[in-house]
């Protein structure tokens, strides 16, 4: 069967009707650059209300991280109010976290590029700065709720439509899908590959072949969702996921029907050539 969607330029990609909302900008940079500009009016719009202020955050994208870096710094914003909940780690074949000296550790990125070059008058508490733990899924969703929920979720789209490392598994309903929280499971070769391609020279032998990672319910829960695509295969991936059916063989599409979502790529995502 194949599938219209696939073959939409991108003024049928933004015209058709999509089922999620499409915002193409100019490139990576000016995705980025929004990603980060949106923390940061969040914060300091909570920050002036004494409100606290609660993300999810990813490792891939990460191109947002040294503009949000860069504004905290310059403009002296206060993060003593903030929570970053980051969305998921790798695990070893034991299934404890990869060491965060480990090259595709998501704990070590953000403590080397984040947390380690934010003033450290402004910077949160370390408790503050949480990773799903495989030895206690229960605290994320728990942590979420003694918050108050998400202000934010931001992420990327797997080759698979994962957002986070919730891969597809068509056995579920959408509702059983969308009740999954915080959980260990093991990566898609799918996931594998992709994720080897882009972020390990393609060791595909070395890639880790477990992660822990909230669950579909914590994100679909966030007040609002920012999505961010800008390679060259996620050119299929965002017109399935603006106009392919809701279903958990595609993860990101059960979330079509979020109040407050949209979807940032690149001119060159949003064409098919080049």
């Amino acid at each position: 069967m194949r599938h219209m969607y696939y073959g939409y330029s991108k003024e049928e990609l933004l015209n058709n009707g999509p089922k999620l909302p499409v915002v193409v900008m100019e490139d990576n940079a000016a995705v980025f650059q929004s990603m980060a500009q949106e923390m940061v009016q969040e914060i300091k719009e909570n920050n002036r209300r004494d409100r606290r202020t609660v993300f999810i955050c990813p490792v891939g994208p990460v191109g947002q991280y040294p503009y949000f870096v860069e504004l905290v710094n310059k403009e002296e914003i206060s993060l003593k109010n903030v929570w970053f909940i980051n969305m998921d780690e790798y695990l070893d074949d034991e299934k404890n976290w990869v060491p965060a000296d480990h090259p595709l550790s998501f704990r070590g990125f953000m403590q080397r590029n984040v947390y380690g070059k934010i003033k450290e008058e402004l910077l949160m508490p370390e408790e503050q700065r949480v990773f799903p733990d495989p030895k206690n899924l229960d605290r994320i969703p728990k942590l979420i709720e003694e918050l108050g929920g998400v202000d934010i979720c931001f992420g990327g789209i797997g080759i698979n439509g994962h957002v986070a490392f919730n891969e597809a598994d068509p056995s579920l309903t959408k509702e059983e899908f969308l009740n999954q929280k915080t959980r260990v499971l093991e990566i898609t070769k799918e996931t594998r590959t992709a994720n080897a391609i882009g972020d390990f020279n393609g060791a595909l032998e070395d890639m880790p072949r477990y992660c822990v990672t909230i669950g579909m319910y914590e994100i679909s829960h966030a007040a609002k969702i920012r999505l961010g695509c800008f390679r060259n295969w996620h050119r299929a991936v965002v017109r399935r996921a603006a106009y392919g059916e809701a279903t958990s063989d595609f993860p990101v599409s059960l979330l079509q029907e979020h109040p407050d979502i949209n979807l940032k790529i690149t001119e060159f995502v949003a064409g098919l050539e080049g």
